[in-house]
């Protein structure tokens, strides 16, 4: 049994199921049922007896685009354990590319974290890179970047603090860095922080890291040491938007991409491509009555 709930344009629901449903029963796979979870609700939850999930998921697409999905395997739970990426995900920037425009460097380097982001750059060495290309910029201006920068995505902290009021454990890992991850975790609602660290001698960057470095993998491993910690039944939903998630995305009982990379998305059960941060909320069935305030 899969089941598909998604989120896209009312006016042409009907049409797109339509259009949807003869796309799946080519392939032999028929709709089971197709029922909004709520009357006069935006979620629609889609039945399949079966299907290949990565084919259902680019049909269902192609039809309801744009749209706000997540296909699961089995019955779609509330999760345990929400780890989630930081930059372009649970803000609306790239806290490495802001820093570099005080040091006037913000074209090379988001260059080189774009790259990075899509996959085509290994993440220790394009890392290193724009670290090493900060030295010397004054340790004040990461104050400043936060306070003129950096913003929350809409409907961040109303999803973290609604997941945290069920009981959900919440943590932010990234391949950014703490300097940041601290105050965006504190602002948002996240109960853990993992993060990189930058070097610092006499109030100016160092130009390197100051501990190991959290990539793809150290991402994954903070998911299943969590899962661990957690015990059997419990269930995982992982968030990102670049190739350095995939793993984590991959590793999770739900994965979803946010405004992604297209290597992330193709690596995702759902995305997020139409609505904000809460469209997570009403994939996972929530009351809006539940939410906590933004």
């Amino acid at each position: 049994m899969l089941i598909a709930r998604l989120i896209a344009d009312t006016a042409t629901l009907d049409s797109a199921l339509d259009t949807a449903s003869a796309a799946l029963s080519a392939r032999g796979w028929a709709i089971a049922g197709a029922t909004m979870l709520d009357f006069c609700g935006e979620v629609l939850q889609i039945d399949l007896a079966d299907g290949e999930p990565a084919e259902v998921r680019r049909i269902l697409s192609d039809a309801f685009a744009p749209s706000d999905l997540l296909l699961s395997a089995g019955p779609i739970e509330v999760p345990h354990l929400f780890v989630s990426d930081m930059d372009s995900t649970m803000i609306g920037q790239e806290c490495i590319d802001e820093l570099a425009d005080f040091a006037g460097l913000k074209d090379r380097i988001a260059a080189i974290t774009e790259r990075a982001m899509q996959g085509e750059l290994d993440f220790e060495s394009a890392l290193k890179e724009r670290v090493g290309l900060l030295k010397d910029l004054p340790e004040s201006a990461i104050a400043q970047c936060l306070a003129e920068r950096i913003r929350p995505m809409p409907g961040a902290r109303t999803l973290v603090e609604t997941l945290n009021a069920r009981g959900c454990h919440t943590v932010l890992v990234t391949g950014g860095f703490h300097s940041f991850a601290d105050p965006v975790a504190e602002m948002l609602g996240f109960t853990r922080v993992v993060g990189n660290v930058l070097g610092v001698a006499d109030g100016r960057l160092s130009g390197d890291l100051a501990a190991a470095i959290v990539d793809s993998a150290v991402k994954k491993t903070t998911l299943e040491q969590e899962m661990e910690r957690l015990g059997p039944g419990a269930r995982s939903l992982a968030m990102g938007d670049g190739a350095n998630d995939i793993p984590m995305i991959q590793a999770a009982d739900y994965g979803i991409s946010y405004y992604a990379k297209p290597k992330a998305r193709a690596a995702s059960d759902g995305w997020i491509e139409r609505g904000d941060l809460t469209s997570v909320l009403q994939l996972f069935d929530i009351p809006r009555a539940e939410w906590a305030a933004d």
